[in-house]
């Protein structure tokens, strides 16, 4: 019985493996170059790419369980749905999907859409699957740590609604026991959603306020001009992936990213343990050079 993980050296793959590990599975990582990819040992990599039919085919030969996670690329969709189609031509039925929380409301943001047409797949073709409803990374934020460092400015234009912001490695653990709970079940167990997400739902200014709290000096909120996000962004990305960052910060303003009741509870047992904090992740990065 062997867990197949795609995008396995990824800021959550990675966690995946790392937990899949300590709970002694067989982990079959899909990787792009094995030779570059530095797998922890007892991980089998094998060489592919998303959109390589004959490549999923063969990383797909003798997998009971897939972890399925796109990157943000033009062609997400495409390779989500060939990767389902192949998937259930090999016979596997168990599948823990990694979506995004609020897929339904963030309709015009590329990469949500997607992931929600990927959901309206596993849902119709009636796999046995979880499919995990993240949202925002905390893990982002060491994108922006230069500039709150240096600029004493917090520039991420997170509005006045709030985003629950989740840890990667409690993303990585989470998945780890769903993929195990359904590797392990004696049959394929019903579709389940959950939601993924932070102990704080965090505003710009508050975010901004835990900075301050975190490095003794004062970091001011920036603000919601999600055209000057656009801007910066395009300095290090495409202008196709900056443009769908901006239209997803403007649902952030006008939606947020808001927990259900009881998701903090359901994740605090699945998990046995609390969910990391984002003061406590803004002091990890803080401390580190």
């Amino acid at each position: 019985m062997t867990i197949l993980v795609t995008g396995a050296t990824g800021n959550v793959g990675r966690q995946v493996v790392e937990q899949l590990i300590k709970r002694g599975a067989d982990i079959r990582a899909f990787v792009r170059d094995p030779a570059k990819a530095n797998v922890p040992a007892g991980v089998t990599a094998v060489q592919g790419d998303l959109l390589d039919v004959d490549s999923l085919r063969s990383a797909f030969s003798g997998v009971s369980t897939l972890f399925l996670l796109n990157a943000v690329v033009p062609d997400e969709f495409t390779q989500a749905l060939t990767a389902l189609n192949l998937a259930r031509e090999a016979g596997i039925e168990r599948i823990v999907y990694l979506s995004v929380i609020h897929s339904d409301l963030y309709v015009n943001v590329p990469h949500f859409a997607g992931k929600f047409g990927v959901e309206r797949m596993i849902e119709q073709m009636d796999f046995k699957a979880t499919i995990l409803h993240p949202a925002y990374f905390m893990n982002n934020e060491l994108m922006i740590k230069d500039v709150v460092t240096g600029y004493g400015v917090y520039p991420m234009p997170l509005g006045s609604k709030g985003l629950a912001m989740i840890d990667a490695r409690d993303i990585g653990e989470i998945a780890a026991i769903e993929l195990i709970r359904r590797e392990k079940s004696a049959t394929p167990l019903p579709l389940d959603r959950i939601n993924l997400v932070g102990p704080d739902t965090l505003t710009g200014a508050k975010a901004a306020a835990i900075w301050s709290e975190v490095l003794g000096r004062a970091i001011a909120y920036g603000g919601d001009d999600t055209g000057g996000f656009e801007k910066n962004l395009r300095q290090f990305m495409p202008s196709w992936m900056a443009f769908d960052m901006r239209v997803m910060s403007e649902r952030f303003l006008t939606e947020g990213m808001i927990p259900e009741a009881g998701d903090v509870e359901r994740l605090t047992t699945l998990l046995g343990r609390p969910l990391r904090s984002y003061r406590d992740f803004v002091s990890e990065i803080a401390a580190a050079a």
